[in-house]
């Protein structure tokens, strides 16, 4: 029986190797579709194709408290919470993309935890990714810089000192929702951090929440970007993102 077995299983590799030897190498070419040219970016200068969402004083006016009204950051070669300045967000709106965001926590170390150089970059302004000064402190490891806040804690610690520039790259892929507005595919993102990976086309299990567990619920295919004010002073500089 098992010489039946081998017999039938070389027979069936036979076959196959031969209808490989029998293609043509065009047959397995496809040519549906031309991707367009794009100019990489080098020395902090964006792709070709990406919209410039802040790198001077004059982007300010592509983004909005959350009521829709001018910004109350300070605004200059960087965005800078201010007092009471509130979350900001984009007045344009986006679903799949990438995403570059530069952030500095401040220079003067005060407090500890997540009191210490807080905000959070969050996609629809639902999923956050997490901001903080996570150079030598120590916090729930899914509340640290490049943490999907409550969700995922990040493969390494890729931080810089406080004071110093940080970089996330980030990779979002935006959930999708059944016509009687179900959930059909949750959201997945990867994140990058100062060159490092460190979320790896992560699961997102719905909304960020501070307390308790994250559940979908239907939302628009774009929403606006939002940058988080958490009463610490961070920047942000060199925000750029390309739909996908």
């Amino acid at each position: 029986m098992r010489k039946l077995f081998a017999i039938a299983a070389l027979l069936i590799i036979g076959s196959d190797l031969f209808s490989q030897v029998q293609m043509k190498p065009e047959e397995t070419e496809d040519w549906s579709r031309k991707p367009e040219m794009v100019t990489p970016g080098g020395c902090n200068m964006p792709p070709s194709d990406a919209i410039i969402l802040y790198r001077s004083a004059g982007d300010a006016e592509k983004w909005s408290d959350s009521k829709g009204n001018p910004i109350k950051w300070k605004t200059e070669d960087s965005l800078t919470v201010t007092p009471r300045g509130g979350v900001i967000q984009t007045r344009q709106s986006f679903g799949d993309c990438q995403l570059h965001v530069e952030w500095r926590t401040p220079s003067e170390v005060s407090g500890s935890g997540q009191g210490r150089g807080n905000s959070g970059v969050f996609l629809m302004g639902l999923y956050e990714v997490q901001v903080l000064d996570s150079w030598e402190n120590e916090t729930y490891y899914n509340g640290q810089a490049g943490s999907i806040y409550k969700q995922h804690i990040p493969l390494v610690n890729a931080s810089t000192p406080p004071g110093t520039w940080q970089t996330f790259d980030i990779v979002f892929t935006a959930p999708r929702f059944n016509e009687d507005k179900s959930l059909k595919t949750p959201g997945y993102i990867t994140v990058f951090h100062n060159g490092v990976l460190i979320q790896n086309h992560v699961e997102l299990k719905g909304p960020t929440v501070f307390i308790g567990k994250p559940e979908y619920k239907y939302h628009e295919p774009k929403l606006p970007l939002t940058l988080q004010d958490h009463t610490n002073p961070v920047s942000f500089r060199n925000i750029w993102i390309r739909e996908l």
